[in-house]
């Protein structure tokens, strides 16, 4: 947290102007994402067992990435220490497991507004103040190219 509120709003605030967009009020984008607990398996994890011990545990989704077949696990952020303990239990460990926010809907963005984006994200990042940046948009490969 913060030592000096008005100085991180300030950054904020100058970090989006700086990319061509500006700051809504406090919580204006809040109901656009969850609060979920998200634990990551790598690829390579049993896919199969793995959404056995989630179902038994109390996830309410698994989502399977086609391209390299990691597994995320996801849960409500209150059940999220119940459902970790039980995949720990089941003797499935994962790589990396926090509670964050997801975007309900991801928002595609190519060419020269993904760069812009992808610049804003990074200066919001490179702020001393700001922990976490969670973002809606799907930059794809225009943003990294």
């Amino acid at each position: 947290l913060t030592d000096n509120r008005v100085r991180t709003v300030a950054d904020v605030r100058h970090a989006f102007s700086k990319c061509g967009g500006n700051m809504g009020t406090e919580g204006s984008v809040a109901f656009m994402f969850k609060r979920l607990g998200v634990l990551h398996f790598a690829a390579g994890a049993d896919e199969e067992a793995v959404t056995e011990a989630a179902i038994e545990a109390g996830a309410d989704d698994i989502v399977v990435y086609p391209e390299d077949g990691a597994i995320d696990v996801l849960t409500a952020a209150d059940s999220y220490p119940a459902v970790k303990d039980a995949m720990e239990a089941a003797g499935f460990k994962p790589d990396h497991a926090e509670i964050t926010f997801r975007a309900d809907n991801d928002i595609k963005v190519e060419g020269d507004t993904a760069l812009q984006v992808k610049k804003l994200l990074d200066m919001l990042e490179d702020l001393d103040d700001v922990q976490d940046v969670f973002s809606n948009a799907d930059l794809g490969a225009d943003a990294y190219a």
